[in-house]
């Protein structure tokens, strides 16, 4: 187990040695000035200087805190919505085209009329967030309802088990699996545009770091935010599988599968 961790953390640091070497062979053929393309070492310095002075966690507290208001918000109106959609085809049947039209629409397209109903602040980036997670959330809910064994069902109604009960005991169980891959799709899209949102219209958060940086042609503190904005994407991945790997044996799911 632990050999397995340990060339777990060899490739990660091989592969992130290839890439700063790639980087720095790039700055030193000298294509783009280092006001463009500045050296890794530039990068990191700026990134200690960011941690240092306290900025990195006043703009990633800000970016936090809208993220987890407009995802939580995405995953309790998806899952509930679509548990009851999923349920209930023939009124899906009138609800999907909707869907279907709304859901290719860039959550930043919605931003205009965001701004006129929110005002500035905070709301927007919620806004936004939200839109980018309800969609994937509300289809793969949606698609776990329809793909419940009806064998459960049979067996549910055999024990007297009725509604609301055998939604929330029986068929969220079941359908969990794919609101899982809905969960992680719904992740990326909410912190990409979270990070474009605050590009547009804040005035805090790692897209406003990022912009500030650019007027301020700071090109090294713009990778900066970037690198930190990449590191935090994938922790809270991991931390979404960690919750979805504990709600799986809590409800046995994992046991199921691995029968």
């Amino acid at each position: 187990m632990k050999m397995e961790i340990l060339k777990k953390i060899l490739k990660v640091v091989i592969s992130i040695s290839v890439l700063i070497g790639i980087w720095q062979l790039a700055v030193m053929l000298g294509r783009y000035q280092t006001s463009l393309l500045p050296p890794p070492a530039k990068v990191f310095k700026g990134m200690s200087e960011l941690i240092k002075d306290g900025t990195l966690f006043t703009h990633f507290k800000v970016s936090l805190t809208r993220f987890f208001i407009g995802y939580l918000s995405a995953i309790i109106a998806g899952v509930i919505l679509g548990l009851f959609l999923g349920w209930n085809k023939r009124i899906w049947s009138f609800v999907e085209p909707i869907v279907q039209v709304l859901r290719p629409v860039s959550p930043i397209a919605w931003f205009p009329f965001i701004v006129l109903w929110f005002g500035i602040g905070d709301a927007p980036a919620i806004a936004i967030i939200f839109i980018a997670g309800f969609y994937p959330i509300l289809l793969s809910t949606v698609s776990g309802v329809g793909n419940v064994d009806g064998i459960y069902l049979k067996v549910a109604d055999n024990f007297g088990i009725r509604q609301p009960q055998m939604l929330f005991k029986i068929v969220l169980p079941a359908a969990f699996p794919l609101i899982a891959n809905g969960l992680h799709i719904a992740l990326g899209s909410a912190w990409v545009f979270l990070v474009a949102g605050e590009m547009v219209g804040a005035q805090s958060g790692l897209g406003y770091l990022i912009i500030d940086a650019r007027n301020s042609l700071r090109s090294d503190l713009v990778l900066a935010g970037i690198i930190f904005i990449g590191v935090l994407g994938l922790l809270l991945d991991r931390l979404i599988r960690l919750l979805e790997s504990s709600i799986e044996k809590q409800w046995g799911i994992s046991q199921r599968r691995g029968n």
